[in-house]
């Protein structure tokens, strides 16, 4: 774990925030979107910024938005594919919304496109859900937003109203809807799935490994739950997953990321009881087995927060709040916190140790110029990660 990953977060970093959307892509962390508190008051981040962390270098960058610019919004779904980040549903300050809107992430002009459908219909408004990208295509589940009366029905189990919001025929409440927008046909479709499906829920977790998407835990109605449940993307086949160990507690607003083609890791959230949590957990889902996974943020609680794969399976988490946002809401963060979730090849290690140890030594220094440019270009960008912190500086 490199301590000088938080230590230049706190040089220049993305605002703190909740609720927001972020991916990586070559090395890169973009960061958008989302809430904060000011004087008690939750404002969202403007949409129209994009901030960009260069996990080799350490360095923060902030870069202007154009084009259709959605609107400011927390609890949207973003994913990344073929250079683009997706962002659909979310919450602004007209309430859920189901637009969808995509950037280019390789071109550094950040220009927001609004993706009209070419055809089929986009799902009912709805936040807090999640996505699997499989197959050229991005396939959303779950999350809790609105219907018209006429589309809700007795027989209806995919969606289950919340009894305490509602406005005349529109009701609210929390679907387990598969739908999937294929990007090259502009289309949306909604499969007929097999099995048994998860309960209608929002605020869970979801990451894809092979095959198959896999969902945990999230908010049911008044319950906060941990079971798990997996989707075959090619026969659309629901199955529930029985684990084989001790399982984690229920919990809402975690995060799940795929480490392996056959292990998922699971961090923070809100429990059933309503703990800010810290712990992380690993699942296999060949044995089925869960087991808890040790690392050095046991005092940092996050829950909405965002957990990326980053280079040699790291977890790269940023944001999200400490607080039980429901009742405090003030204890949003802007830390980046990076999980080693194995041992580091031997060219990485390598890297590292010339890269915090070439200031002081100087027989590094001296050899750095025999190296080809290419690994020297590579190396100094490492170089930049480890330099002094403006504090030490001063010091």
């Amino acid at each position: 774990m490199d301590p000088a990953f938080e230590r230049h977060c706190s040089e220049l970093v993305a605002r703190e925030r909740s609720g927001h959307t972020a991916v990586v892509l070559d090395s890169l962390l973009y960061v958008w979107g989302g809430y904060m508190s000011i004087a008690d008051e939750e404002v969202f981040i403007p949409s129209d910024e994009i901030w960009v962390y260069d996990l080799e270098g350490g360095i923060w960058q902030v870069f202007h938005m154009s084009g259709e610019v959605p609107p400011s919004m927390s609890g949207t779904c973003g994913s990344s594919l073929g250079g683009n980040m997706y962002i659909f549903g979310g919450c602004d300050d007209g309430g859920q919304t189901n637009q969808m809107f995509c950037v280019d992430l390789t071109d550094g002009r950040y220009v927001w496109k609004k993706i009209i459908p070419l055809c089929g219909s986009a799902p009912s408004h709805r936040d807090k859900l999640s996505c699997w990208v499989y197959n050229g295509k991005l396939i959303y589940f779950g999350g809790y937003g609105h219907k018209v009366l006429a589309d809700i029905t007795s027989r209806n189990r995919n969606f289950i109203p919340d009894e305490t919001s509602w406005v005349d025929d529109l009701f609210w409440g929390w679907n387990n809807e598969v739908h999937v927008f294929d990007p090259v046909k502009g289309s949306w479709a909604e499969p007929q799935t097999h099995g048994r499906p998860p309960a209608p829920r929002a605020a869970h977790a979801g990451a894809t490994l092979g095959r198959r998407g896999y969902v945990c835990g999230g908010r049911v109605m008044e319950t906060r739950t941990n079971d798990l449940h997996c989707l075959d993307l090619e026969s659309w086949t629901w199955t529930e997953i029985v684990p084989s160990s001790a399982a984690p507690v229920g919990r809402s607003w975690h995060t799940v990321t795929a480490v392996s083609e056959s292990t998922m890791f699971l961090f923070g959230g809100l429990s059933v009881d309503c703990r800010p949590m810290s712990d992380g957990w690993l699942f296999d889902v060949e044995t089925k087995k869960w087991r808890e996974f040790e690392h050095p943020y046991q005092d940092k609680p996050r829950l909405w927060h965002t957990a990326c794969s980053g280079r040699d399976s790291d977890v790269v988490v940023f944001g999200g709040s400490c607080d039980y946002i429901l009742l405090v809401d003030t204890g949003h963060c802007n830390d980046a916190l990076l999980f080693q979730m194995q041992p580091h090849p031997l060219f990485r290690i390598c890297e590292d140790y010339i890269a915090k140890n070439v200031r002081t030594l100087e027989r590094l220094r001296k050899q750095l110029p025999l190296l080809p440019p290419k690994l020297l270009t590579a190396l100094q960008r490492r170089i930049s990660f480890y330099r002094p912190s403006k504090k030490q500086s001063n010091n």
